[in-house]
């Protein structure tokens, strides 16, 4: 049902997405933008290479926050729309708010629509709609990066996790989340195909959590 509130709820999760954190917090406290250095793109990771650790935690924390908070949207519309909460309608009504908050991040409306790569707000959202299969693409995340230091192959690594998870281990049987699972797999390959090339050729950039030890 298409009402005033769904409408609004879209427009919002889209404003929420569109939020620069990278750009803006990197020009408000370092007179940088990140998206002309390192990578080029306004998200946590490239904030990490370019800026450093303190700043790099706060835009990854903001943008989940993005995520999560336009994903829970849904309650905005009201549940008499929606249908009850973990229902198939409810959750669809998240999925739909979540992509819009990622596609606001990967093309903001603040910023010329020059965004990131929207790794952080997908794992808001996908916290919100399924909070196991959340912490699963958590633990693959970490354990990929500390093992090879390389952000892109981990975020790659988690968003498999995700559709893996919900359907071989929470076994969901909401046709829509699962589907959407896959779709999280197609973005992550798409957004980081640049990385995937440096990765085959050696040359993708490392990020170390903690510091690195000289010889």
């Amino acid at each position: 049902m298409i009402s005033v509130y769904s409408i609004s709820a879209v427009l919002l999760a889209y404003l929420f997405g569109s939020i620069p954190t990278a750009v803006w917090l990197g020009q408000a406290f370092y007179g940088v933008d990140v998206r002309e250095y390192g990578s080029g793109n306004a998200g946590a990771t490239n904030t990490f290479r370019v800026l450093g650790k303190r700043a790099g935690l706060a835009v990854m924390t903001i943008d989940i926050a993005k995520g999560y908070t336009a994903t829970k949207l849904a309650y905005f519309i009201g549940l008499s729309v929606t249908g009850p909460q973990n229902s198939s309608q409810f959750i669809n009504y998240e999925l739909a708010l979540g992509v819009t908050a990622v596609m606001g991040h990967l093309f903001p409306i603040f910023a010329g629509f020059r965004g990131g790569k929207g790794v952080a707000t997908l794992f808001g959202m996908i916290l919100a709609v399924n909070f196991p299969a959340a912490m699963l693409c958590v633990l693959v995340f970490v354990v990929v990066l500390l093992t090879t230091k390389y952000v892109s192959l981990s975020s790659i690594c988690a968003g498999f996790t995700f559709p893996l998870s919900i359907i071989f281990i929470l076994h969901s049987s909401i046709k829509s989340e699962v589907l959407y699972g896959m779709c999280v797999c197609i973005l992550i390959l798409v957004t980081h195909q640049k990385n995937l090339e440096r990765l085959l050729m050696g040359k993708e950039s490392k990020v170390y959590l903690f510091k690195k030890k000289t010889t």
